[in-house]
């Protein structure tokens, strides 16, 4: 499902012109991120606000205990394109996404973590191949992560390419831009860390298109990482095998293959 080539690329001579004519959603899941939030946000509208002519950024707060809500809600009180989405406790990284994404109402979908690990700037990189791709997959060139997660990572890769197809450079990287239309015509059923696999699994499957570019990852500025703890893993196994199961199921009752 290309794009239409009626929609021309910005040129990028002209300073005068903006890198895209679309309007762009950004959905920031957070959870306990009070020592990157503002610093994170406020780059994020620096930066959108002179890309885009219409954008709205959904910080979607997943059950902080810290001061992570009250910040956003300050910030949203003074700038009417910050949303926040709350959820009273934490559901998990999947389910933060997909309240993000049932309120967006724009043409485009970025996804980004809120812990300072990503480069707002990378975001600009990206505009000219959406009018020739339905997405543009982030992949993050030399990963500022323990060995530990970097292995749990590519053992992870492994597993969703047996076991659903994919050959994704980086599963999992929290910086993709996709066509807002997708998440508009698709319903999305996991919660947790499987979500990636799950959106890249029925975008493959539905004949979307993409391409793949490198972004930075920087060291976080604090926090700590939820990914590695054993109930996220097991959630997602748990996830992996039972959605597996049911889509296979489903597939080979439509006749798919």
């Amino acid at each position: 499902m290309a794009l239409s080539n009626s929609q021309q690329t910005p040129s990028k001579v002209d300073e005068c012109k903006l890198p895209t004519t679309h309007s762009l959603s950004i959905v920031m899941p957070a959870h306990n991120e009070e020592v990157a939030i503002a610093e994170t946000l406020h780059a994020v509208v620096d930066a959108v606000s002179t890309w885009v002519p219409d954008y709205e950024v959904i910080v979607v707060n997943d059950g902080s205990k810290d001061s992570t809500r009250s910040i956003v809600e300050e910030i949203a009180g003074s700038n009417p394109h910050v949303q926040l989405v709350n959820h009273p406790a934490n559901q998990g990284y999947g389910a933060a996404l997909v309240s993000g994404f049932e309120v967006c109402s724009k043409d485009l979908v970025l996804f980004m973590d809120s812990d300072g690990q990503f480069d707002i700037h990378d975001l600009e990189r990206f505009f000219p191949y959406i009018d020739a791709y339905d997405a543009v997959l982030g992949y993050r060139v030399q990963r500022q992560d323990t060995w530990m997660r970097k292995l749990n990572a590519w053992g992870w890769k492994m597993l969703v390419r047996l076991v659903f197809g994919l050959r994704v450079r980086d599963i999992d990287c929290a910086f993709k831009l996709y066509r807002g239309q997708f998440f508009r015509e698709q319903q999305l059923e996991t919660r947790g860390a499987m979500i990636n696999t799950e959106i890249l699994y029925k975008f493959t499957r539905a004949g979307y298109t993409y391409t793949q570019l490198g972004v930075c990852h920087l060291p976080r500025r604090g926090g700590r990482a939820t990914g590695a703890r054993l109930s996220v893993i097991a959630r997602a196994f748990g996830e992996m095998f039972t959605y597996a199961w049911k889509w296979r199921r489903k597939e080979t009752h439509h006749g798919l293959k």
